[in-house]
């Protein structure tokens, strides 16, 4: 079986459990596909066997988080900084299977207030930023370029890419059409919108654990 290998805390535990099943004999016959350096590594340290999408163009399982789920279990997410190569590795699997709390669950996608991001070429991202947040003005969009800490250098990608972060005080309305907005633009390489691509939702709640299919 291939496995789509997320990147997240969520993803962290079911890295490091998969490892676990895998030495105890009962697990086999994994190969994972790491959606980020980080997770590159954690699955090497666990003893995962990895390989890309180059050699397994078919994924048969993902398993990752999500920043924002809403009720068409449309999802944000990146706010890691994997988006680009999330997207890729996960766009190519057969179930993709995302795993929250409730508290991840908002009405429309930016309705946390939380931030949505966006891979930009480093070249002139002030020029993309603006124009990001003009394509969202009546939404109230605030566009920041993402840093190391606290006023520190830009936050660079595992694709050596920018990260502008998009803030939104109303509904950008239909989904599709802002995902095609944004990748209109020059200079942008993808954005954090994961539109129709779960087959399962997983939500665990004061009540206990719901689960929804498509």
């Amino acid at each position: 079986m291939v496995l789509g290998l997320g990147t997240g805390s969520t993803a962290k535990h079911a890295v490091t459990r998969i490892g676990d099943l895998l030495r105890l004999g009962k697990l086999t016959n994994i190969t994972g596909i790491p959606t980020s350096r980080m997770t590159h590594e954690l699955a090497l340290s666990v003893g995962i066997p990895l390989s890309d999408l180059d050699s397994h163009p078919v994924v048969d399982l993902a398993i990752d988080g999500a920043d924002e789920v809403d009720p068409h279990m449309n999802l944000v997410k990146g706010r890691g900084g994997s988006l680009l190569r999330e997207k890729m590795i996960e766009g190519a699997c057969k179930k993709f299977i995302v795993i929250v709390d409730e508290s991840k669950l908002v009405e429309h996608i930016g309705g946390s207030g939380l931030a949505m991001p966006v891979e930009v070429v480093p070249f002139c991202w002030k020029f993309t930023a603006e124009r990001l947040r003009l394509l969202f003005e009546e939404a109230g969009c605030v566009a920041r370029l993402r840093r190391d800490g606290e006023g520190g250098e830009p936050f660079v990608t595992d694709n050596k890419n920018y990260i502008v972060d998009l803030y939104f005080e109303k509904d950008i309305g239909d989904l599709m059409v802002a995902s095609d907005r944004i990748l209109r633009l020059p200079g942008v390489v993808e954005h954090g919108m994961f539109l129709g691509m779960a087959t399962t939702l997983i939500v665990a709640g004061e009540l206990g654990v719901k689960v929804k299919n498509k």
